[in-house]
């Protein structure tokens, strides 16, 4: 890997600061970008993925793997992902542990996965699939979720550390999607945190959320709020120094309030790893 995998502070590159990204103008230690945005065969978003490449650690981060699906992996999306990689060099390649796929139809959403053994067999070995593929250790993120399964025999947390121990890949760590999940289905977040080992947490992911009574909806459109700021503290005393970043995909402000918010970011964790 051509940059260190721990520590530092990022954004997601999103069409708003493009052309400021691509000259190196945004004060960020790298950026994560959405792979599937970048799979084409060429065009203006290639030569924005290389200019910011060039002066910019990057991060790839799909959502339509279908990791927890049962349709079989996609070899097209697959062999263009592999591309991506080679072209760029990231730091980190990530999706998230969940099914975005059934019969053949994409779902454009990040469904939730029953927590039992069985598919914690049935995701590593198709996280097992595509680590082969790609030569390389993949994050899977843990989703923001509104409904679970009456079989669930495990807890969340517990699920994404044995799919991560058994698949030996690493974990993204989103905090705000145990926050609104914690909320939506009553469990603690701060246990949460106890159940994720240390050493699988490879990236940190901050958002805003929207309240909608009676559920909390990871909407990125809003800042980040109180208590996972909170969450993120407690986070990076027990885990350490963490790549984390932002995500902001809706309503999106002026770059000078996201590299604001970015930097409490930055404080927070700077007096969490002393505290």
């Amino acid at each position: 890997m051509p940059h260190a995998t721990r520590g530092g502070f990022g954004l997601g590159l999103r069409p708003p600061f493009y052309q400021a990204a691509a000259v190196g103008e945004v004060a960020v230690d790298w950026f994560e970008v959405i792979s599937e945005n970048f799979m084409v065969d060429g065009g203006n978003p290639l030569r924005i993925l290389d200019a910011v490449a060039d002066r910019y650690p990057l991060a790839l981060h799909g959502v339509s793997m279908n990791l927890g699906g049962t349709d079989p992996l996609d070899r097209d999306y697959l062999n263009r992902l592999k591309g991506l990689v080679e072209r760029v060099n990231p730091v980190r390649v990530s999706d998230h542990l969940c099914w975005t796929r059934h019969g053949g139809h994409h779902l454009h959403d990040l469904l939730p996965l029953p927590y039992t053994e069985e598919s914690v067999k049935h995701v590593a070995e198709r996280i097992g699939i595509v680590q082969d593929y790609l030569q390389r250790r993949i994050l899977i993120e843990n989703v923001s979720s509104y409904a679970e399964f009456t079989e669930n025999s495990i807890n969340e947390s517990a699920f994404l550390s044995t799919v991560a121990k058994t698949a030996d890949c690493y974990i993204l760590l989103d905090v705000n999607n145990i926050v609104v999940s914690a909320h939506n289905h009553g469990f603690d977040a701060e246990s949460y945190l106890q159940n994720i080992p240390i050493e699988r947490v490879q990236q940190i992911h901050l958002a805003g959320h929207t309240v909608q009574e009676p559920l909390l909806i990871d909407t990125h459109d809003h800042p980040i709020a109180d208590p996972v700021w909170e969450l993120y503290r407690q986070t990076i005393h027990r885990l350490g120094e963490v790549p984390t970043m932002i995500e902001r995909d809706d309503n999106i402000p002026p770059l000078t309030e996201l590299l604001l918010e970015l930097n409490e970011a930055r404080q927070i964790s700077q007096r969490a790893l002393v505290a």
